[in-house]
């Protein structure tokens, strides 16, 4: 790397696992106040995703771009499922069963994991191409024996 400071794009250095850990731990958070506030999850959650989905993309180290490349569903998932189990009422009808009340959660989130799930892979890419353009090569990969 030469002199020069490093940018917003190149600054992210946690391990994957963490940030996975803490992006999840953020939306249940989100949820949990969401829900203080209101009888179902509401525009607060979908904010706090989209934002979590870009931070998330933003603070991870580039050989960990695959684990948060594929986050935000399955953490979107992992809140509206925990819901779904313990709170049907809170994102479906109240009589759903776990299963319906998952899709339906999720489809009433679709935007929000849309949006989220593009900006975070916007902002991977942009990292990987100023990675790729500052050392003339992409950024590392993750392999199956390390």
């Amino acid at each position: 790397m030469t002199s020069a400071s490093r940018t917003l794009w190149e600054q992210g250095d946690e391990p994957g696992y963490e940030v996975a850990a803490l992006a999840v731990a953020l939306l249940l958070t989100a949820a949990t106040i969401d829900l203080a506030l209101a009888d179902r999850l509401g525009l607060l959650f979908d904010l706090t995703f989209v934002t979590v989905c870009a931070r998330a993309a933003l603070i991870v180290r580039p050989a960990a771009f695959f684990t948060v490349g594929v986050l935000p569903p399955l953490a979107m998932l992992a809140a509206i499922l925990l819901l779904a189990l313990v709170e049907p009422a809170s994102i479906a009808h109240p009589d759903d069963g776990a299963v319906q009340a998952t899709v339906s959660g999720l489809s009433a989130h679709a935007v929000a994991l849309v949006v989220g799930y593009l900006v975070c892979l916007a902002v991977l890419a942009v990292r990987n191409q100023v990675q790729t353009n500052r050392s003339g090569s992409p950024a590392p990969r993750r392999t199956s024996s390390g």
